[in-house]
């Protein structure tokens, strides 16, 4: 079913890439973090174009919540134990600056973007709470608290971040789309030296940038081992209560609420991909027994890439390959942290130091808890018998049978009952 944004905004059909061509900048996928590279070095003065393999804004940016905020789940006392002071405070400002300038540039936009502030609850543990109240003001940030929300959801506490904003990002993309080259139904497959090649065409540039989620490109920079994937899920009731704000629960497996116009947006039924959770089901119960007169009127579900330290990999692809920059991982927050990895990309490609590139660079060190879980899940996967198996590194697919696809529960590949790729790392239909 098509999210509430895709049902309520029109993308017009770019055309397919028909000859060779050259440009200064070459962005490889055509979602919310590609578009806005291409709008930022446009703005600087830098040829670019969009190479997006299916349709723009067909992939996880149609899918998004779409709520723009510095505040990613309970992560500051989280980024403080990783990485002090002083890069947390850097996470901050590059998050908070990416707020402003949403607002800046919805100004003159009609994407019904709204000033909201933004929740973050816990159910069971104010000891958590009230360490990243501690922790944001050691950052020089000044959050609230409150002990009630207006969610039929019993909570301890929750930390609020105040002016922070919701959109219809779809409509924001649209608008900022319209003088960018982009080409449709143009994957690329390969990229050597300053070339990209197409299936018939190749692309001459100095600089390539790869928005595709996930990056494409699996012999360098080890990405299918510093990320993993899950899956989230989310309906829309008609005529929902407006709660004025947006709200997640801190828990990995809790849910998230605001308001598009008369709709109440409910998230989560969170999941590892490949892996079993409550999906659909988890939220519809919820619905069920807290707005039992209310319709379901849209349900979608998305894929998120997930990092091992909870900041994303903006930056070089690999040391091997230089002229290749990369933005992924985005941990469930795909609006603020697609412009900051437009601000910093769009200052690499222009030879300016960027004041947060060191600390979201890809190459930085991953050795965590949760690398040797994904080690484990690949093994695992890799060794388990099954007829279906993932074109990427050989790992059992698992049938996914809320939304009938084929998932690899080692590295986050889904493919549709014919076959048919639907999410990377894998580059292949099933054979």
């Amino acid at each position: 079913m098509l999210s509430v944004w895709s049902a309520n905004s029109d993308f017009k059909d770019f055309s397919q890439l028909n000859c060779d061509i050259k440009t200064q900048v070459a962005i490889i996928g055509g979602g919310i973090a590609g578009i806005l590279c291409g709008y930022m070095l446009k703005q600087k003065g830098i040829d670019c174009v969009i190479l997006e393999a299916d349709r723009v804004c067909k992939g996880v940016t149609q899918n998004t919540t779409a709520k723009i905020t510095s505040q990613h789940g309970l992560v500051y006392d989280k980024l403080i134990n990783k990485f002090g002071i002083e890069k947390s405070k850097m996470y901050l400002e590059s998050n908070e600056n990416a707020v402003k300038i949403y607002r800046k540039m919805c100004k003159d936009i009609d994407c019904d973007f709204e000033d909201k502030d933004n929740y973050v609850y816990s159910t069971d543990n104010l000891r958590k709470v009230e360490k990243e109240l501690h922790t944001l003001v050691r950052l020089g940030y000044k959050p609230d608290f409150t002990g009630e929300i207006p969610v039929p959801i019993s909570i301890e506490g929750a930390v609020i971040f105040p002016n922070q904003a919701q959109f219809n990002p779809l409509k924001f993309l649209l608008y900022i789309s319209r003088n960018l080259q982009i080409y449709e139904k143009t994957k690329v497959i390969e990229i050597k030296g300053n070339y990209a090649y197409t299936s018939k065409h190749k692309i001459k540039a100095d600089y390539f940038i790869v928005t595709t989620h996930f990056p494409f490109i699996n012999k360098y920079g080890g990405y299918f081992i510093k990320m993993y994937q899950e899956r989230s899920y989310v309906i829309a009731l008609e005529n929902g209560k407006q709660i004025n704000g947006m709200y997640v629960d801190e828990a990995q497996k809790g849910m998230s609420f605001r308001n598009y116009k008369n709709l109440l947006l409910i998230g989560g039924g969170d999941h590892r991909t490949g892996k079993s959770g409550g999906n659909y089901t988890e939220l519809r119960i919820f619905a069920k027994n807290n707005y039992p007169s209310k319709q379901e009127v849209y349900h979608w579900a998305t894929q998120d890439c997930m990092t091992l330290d909870n900041v994303p990999y903006i930056g070089r692809y690999s040391p091997k390959i230089p002229n290749v920059l990369v933005a992924t991982g985005f941990n469930k927050w795909g609006m603020t942290s697609s412009l900051v990895a437009a601000e910093i990309l769009s200052d690499m490609v222009i030879n300016k130091k960027n004041e947060y590139e060191e600390l979201y660079t890809p190459s930085r060190s991953v050795i965590t808890p949760q690398f040797a879980v994904n080690l484990f899940e690949s093994a695992v996967g890799i060794l388990t018998p099954s007829k279906k198996r993932c074109p990427h590194l050989g790992c059992a697919l698992k049938w996914n049978s809320a939304e009938h696809t084929w998932d690899c529960p080692c590295h986050g590949s889904r493919f549709n009952e014919n076959g048919k790729l639907v999410e990377k790392p894998a580059t292949d239909d099933l054979k």
